[in-house]
């Protein structure tokens, strides 16, 4: 079978995991990971006869130089990045390296062949406190000044110019929260949920009002996959969510009534930094892509509870 090899970095991740799994389904596609377990898991890999997975680190061009040369993709999906709100506020240099990556993966990529690279930016990031809503892909300024925004700012730059270079095709997706069963327990609803599962505690940095918007993690993919597969949002920027807007007080309060919880709200001292007051995307891009209704908050919340066992 002469399938078509297609990339995926970062790939022992929550949602890059997810779309290995979509991908995989074709058995026409053979599906390769790289992922350095920094904070992957290698239990979400799918096993698939399709896929395989090494472990390697994009931000050394010696690991990753040798994967592109040795299966000539004709897709890469780059997720790869240090992640969770804490860990990139605490890693600042670490967090900063990953642009380090993302040349690497461009570089190889207008090298080796590669026809469109699809990159996983973070809207919620990236567009800092919002000065609009809903925050729109092209009219909303990219005002953030933390590390890990604006390494995906950079990286969008680096798409946009290896377009008009190099004539490399990109497709920029700007995620939303985006959760799931599979969601490690740094994020803030697999947090709660464990929390509330447990009867402990749920804190909450300060009162609660901020408000953010959860996208489930089937309709991420699905959207996503339909650009693949459709050739939609060639060489364009598409904000991957859900409008439904809610209070993290709401959350926490719709978490513990979900799963029948006895756990407590406890608020913090708000952070210093990077706990944006709103977020909420304009999504009619991804609504005509997704071709359907997006999943409820309630029955998505509900798949978690009702699958904790990777959180737990």
């Amino acid at each position: 079978m002469n399938r078509q090899h297609i990339l995926i970095t970062g790939g022992a991740g929550f949602v890059a995991s997810a779309m290995a799994e979509k991908l995989a389904e074709d058995e026409n596609n053979f599906i390769v990971i790289v992922d350095n377990l920094l904070t992957g898991d290698i239990s979400r890999i799918p096993q698939k006869e399709n896929v395989r997975f090494i472990k390697a680190d994009v931000n050394r061009l010696e690991d990753i130089s040798g994967v592109f040369y040795a299966f000539s993709f004709k897709y890469v999906f780059h997720y790869a990045a240090v992640v969770g709100v804490k860990r990139t506020i605490d890693n600042p240099v670490m967090v900063l390296d990953d642009i380090t990556g993302i040349k690497n993966i461009l570089s190889l990529s207008k090298n080796t062949g590669v026809q469109r690279v699809f990159f996983s930016s973070s809207s919620s990031e990236v567009y800092g406190e919002p000065v609009e809503m809903p925050q729109n892909e092209h009219t909303t300024p990219l005002n953030s000044r933390l590390p890990y925004a604006i390494v995906k700012n950079v990286g969008e730059a680096f798409l946009k110019s290896y377009k008009k270079e190099y004539d490399l095709d990109y497709t920029i997706f700007r995620f939303f929260n985006t959760y799931g069963p599979k969601q490690s327990k740094d994020f803030v609803i697999s947090k709660f949920v464990a929390k509330a599962l447990k009867g402990e505690d749920i804190t909450i940095f300060g009162d609660g009002s901020q408000t953010r918007t959860f996208c489930y993690v089937e309709d991420n993919i699905q959207a996503c996959y339909n650009s693949f597969i459709n050739n939609e949002v060639m060489n364009d920027v598409i904000n991957i969510g859900n409008d439904n807007e809610m209070t993290v007080l709401e959350l926490a309060q719709t978490i513990i009534r979900l799963s029948g919880s006895s756990s407590k709200i406890v608020h913090l001292p708000p952070l210093e930094e990077g706990d944006m007051r709103r977020r909420n995307p304009d999504i009619s891009k991804m609504r005509k892509l997704l071709g359907r209704e997006l999943t409820d908050i309630e029955t998505g919340l509900s798949n978690v509870i009702n699958n904790p066992s990777f959180i737990l």
